[in-house]
C-alpha cells in the first residue's frame, strides 16, 4: 500500500492532480487498450451479443457480467462465466468487422503525440489478442504512436498476472520504477503492482470507478489530458 491517491478533480485541467504521486521519475507509459485508448464497449457489446446468439441461441446475452471481467483474456472470461469457448470465433470475427466503428477517446491522440515529444516510450498491454489489438489501432491510425503493442495471447499468463507488463518493460528496455501503467480495470492495477510498476486509474470510460479506486492506484484521472501533469519531459527528470 502507498500513502494515498493523487486525485484529479473532474473539473480540473491537466495540472489538477495533487502533485506527482510517484517516488521515481518516469520515462515509460504502459496503457491498457479498451476503456483507456478506445471506447470499444458499444462494439464489444454488439460482437458479444452476436456471438452469444450464434453459439447459445435464444436469451439475453449476459454482457453486464462479461463487463465485470474486462481486462482479462477472452477465453479466460468464458471459463469464469461458464460459457463455451466456441464463442471466441464469432466474437473475434465481429470485432474485426466492426473495428472501424470503434472511436478513440477524445483527447487521446494529442496526449500520445505530446508524450512522444517529451521523450516518453509507450506500449499497449491489453487483454485482447495482440493481432486484433494491432489491427484496431492501425485501423484508427494510431498504431505508430506505440513502440510495442502486446496482447494476452503473447505471454504465458494474462492479467492480473504481471507477465504482459514485464514483457512490455523488457521490450522497452525499462526498469519497473521508470514506468507507469494506465488502466481502467482492477486487473490492470493488480498486474502493474505485481510487476513493480506504479499505477494510474483511467476513469473516463465505462469503468466501475469505486471498484477501481478501491484497488488503491497511485493516481486517478478523469480525462486523458490529465496524464500529462504526471509526465514532465524525460530530459527534465533524467
Amino acid at each position: 500500500m502507498h500513502s494515498g491517491i493523487a486525485f484529479a478533480p473532474e473539473t480540473s485541467g491537466a495540472a489538477g492532480t495533487t502533485g506527482a504521486p510517484f517516488s521515481h521519475p518516469k520515462s515509460v507509459v504502459v496503457f491498457d487498450l479498451d476503456g483507456v485508448i478506445v471506447d470499444s464497449f458499444p462494439v464489444m457489446r454488439e460482437a458479444f451479443t452476436i456471438a452469444y446468439a450464434e453459439v447459445i441461441g435464444d436469451g439475453k446475452a449476459p454482457f453486464e457480467e462479461y463487463e465485470r471481467h474486462l481486462g482479462r483474456y477472452f477465453p479466460d472470461i468464458m471459463k469464469l462465466m461458464g460459457l463455451p469457448l466456441e464463442m471466441e470465433e464469432p466474437f473475434v470475427r465481429e470485432s474485426y468487422r466492426l473495428a472501424g466503428q470503434v472511436p478513440l477517446f477524445a483527447g487521446v491522440t494529442p496526449v500520445l503525440e505530446e508524450l512522444r515529444r517529451r521523450g516518453f516510450r509507450t506500449a499497449i498491454a491489453t487483454g485482447k489478442a495482440g493481432a486484433r489489438a494491432r489491427h484496431l489501432l492501425e485501423t484508427l491510425g494510431v498504431l505508430h504512436h506505440f513502440d510495442h503493442v502486446l496482447g494476452s495471447d503473447e505471454v504465458a499468463r494474462a492479467k492480473p498476472a504481471p507477465d504482459i507488463v514485464l514483457r512490455a518493460l523488457e521490450l522497452l528496455g525499462a526498469r519497473p520504477e521508470e514506468a507507469m501503467m494506465v488502466g481502467d480495470a482492477v486487473t490492470d492495477i493488480e498486474a502493474a503492482r505485481a510487476a513493480g510498476v506504479d499505477t494510474v486509474a483511467a476513469l473516463w470510460g465505462e469503468c466501475d470507478a469505486a471498484e477501481l479506486l478501491a484497488a488503491d492506484p497511485h493516481a486517478a484521472l478523469h480525462r486523458p489530458d490529465q496524464l500529462l501533469a504526471l509526465c514532465p519531459a524525460v530530459a527534465e527528470v533524467a
